[in-house]
């Protein structure tokens, strides 16, 4: 029942990830080290937002269109057991990524603008169980980004796909009696050496750096049949900042920048309704902080609210989940400020699990 009930708020909340905090795509959640036995899952989503907002009077107070397109995500994950006391998970995930266009037509300053970044990583985990309800946990995470944008000005930027390493460190508390869990993980920063052309001509290349994330994952029993679950990520925003040389020449606000860090908030109430079928309901908050943002990222925190059920059968869960997002209003870096409100999206959730 337990595994049932956080896989639920696993996949209801893989659906905001985009919104949570910069260009968050993956929570980097440990839960896998703690399945039983030898078990493999795969996790798909699809998130549609509604992201539009309205120039400034002064350059014409046109809107925006949606600028945000509907993507997919994806990660797959294998545990095994490694003698009486050690566990190996191995994950892969996408941790960041991001989509902009700006549509055409409609009058709007930067029409016309897009930029993508995407990621993949690959993490290998061991954990060590000791006979007090205690475990320790670490590994390493092999991180690839990617980024592409042009602008209406004529600006453009390509990138190499750069890789590097980076690390995890864990400890966890447990008390199966009452199905209880504390999980505090610590993921590292990883700096990327990006080589890039700028508007066709190569340039000295720059870096950027993934930030660091402290995550909080718990759950207990709260009755019979009924679990409490949820998390808390602080990840530190304030230090990913993409400006790649010539754009630094011809810009005073960086390409990208986050002016504070983000705490984001997941709550969960799952229920287990029969052998087969359990379900649960989800909270999810991240506060804003106010300040500008840059035209590529013009939101500012988010509330939702999600749904999951989990079917399970014999050695296999299967998962679904939807969850609306009230996306936070923004004002973006374009003259006295674009105003970006009443946004929102919508996304869908499915993870396939086998024990075996």
């Amino acid at each position: 029942m337990k595994r049932s009930l956080t896989t639920a708020l696993a996949v209801a909340a893989a659906a905001t990830s985009a919104h949570a905090g910069g260009v968050e795509r993956s929570t980097q959640s440990v839960a896998i080290l703690f399945e039983q036995g030898r078990y493999a899952e795969l996790s798909f989503g699809t998130f549609a937002p509604d992201v539009q907002g309205v120039e400034p009077v002064a350059l014409g107070g046109q809107s925006s269109g949606n600028i945000a397109p509907r993507y997919n995500t994806y990660s797959l994950g294998y545990k095994m057991d490694v003698g009486e006391r050690m566990d190996f998970a191995l994950i892969i995930d996408q941790p960041i990524g991001a989509d902009v266009a700006y549509p055409t037509g409609t009058g709007y300053l930067l029409q016309g603008s897009t930029a993508k970044l995407s990621s993949s990583a690959i993490t290998a985990l061991l954990r060590y169980q000791f006979e007090n309800n205690v475990s320790v946990y670490g590994g390493l995470r092999y991180q690839t980004v990617h980024g592409e944008v042009a602008l209406s000005s004529g600006y453009t930027l390509n990138t190499n796909h750069d890789s590097e390493l980076g690390y995890v460190v864990g400890v966890a508390w447990e008390k199966p009696e009452i199905a209880a869990r504390v999980a505090l993980t610590y993921n590292s920063a990883i700096t990327h050496s990006l080589e890039s052309v700028e508007s066709g001509s190569s340039t000295a290349g720059f870096e950027t750096e993934v930030p660091q994330s402290v995550n909080l994952e718990f759950q207990t029993g709260i009755a019979k049949d009924t679990l409490l679950f949820g998390s808390i990520r602080w990840q530190e925003w304030s230090a990913f900042v993409i400006n790649p040389p010539l754009f630094d020449v011809l810009s005073v606000d960086p390409l990208v920048a986050y002016a504070s860090d983000r705490i984001t908030y997941n709550l969960g109430v799952g229920r287990r309704f029969s052998d087969n079928w359990s379900g649960a309901v989800t909270i999810g908050y991240e506060p804003s902080d106010g300040e500008r943002t840059g035209n590529l990222g013009p939101t500012d925190g988010f509330t939702s609210l999600g749904v999951a059920a989990t079917y399970t059968m014999d050695s296999v869960k299967i998962t679904g989940g939807v969850r609306y997002v009230d996306i936070g209003d923004a004002t973006a870096n374009l003259g006295p400020g674009a105003t970006f409100t009443d946004n929102s999206g919508v996304g869908f959730g499915l993870r396939v699990g086998y024990t075996f």
